[in-house]
């Protein structure tokens, strides 16, 4: 089995994006999980961390998705209890 030159280049390519959203996406989240206790907007960066992350990483997408699901499921609450 041989392997093209033009396959090899795609591996090397996709490798390195596939790290570089790892490292981008991980550092937005650990700067996310830092402002959680300073001041900034924490819960906004970890989001936009898994959203980075998501681009290339199925189990990211699932987190974001689970995460947006309680945000609504928080905002339904919120907005009945201040009807009432």
């Amino acid at each position: 089995m041989s392997v093209s030159f033009r396959d090899t280049v795609r591996y090397i390519g996709r490798s390195a994006k596939r790290i570089a959203v790892a490292v981008v996406g991980g550092a937005l989240v650990a700067v996310g999980l830092v402002m959680l206790v300073l001041p900034g907007p924490g819960f906004l960066v970890i989001a936009l961390g898994f959203a980075v992350l998501a681009t290339e990483f199925v189990w990211a997408h699932h987190v974001l998705e689970a995460g947006k699901r309680g945000v609504r499921r928080a905002a339904d609450r919120a907005r009945r209890v201040t009807r009432r």
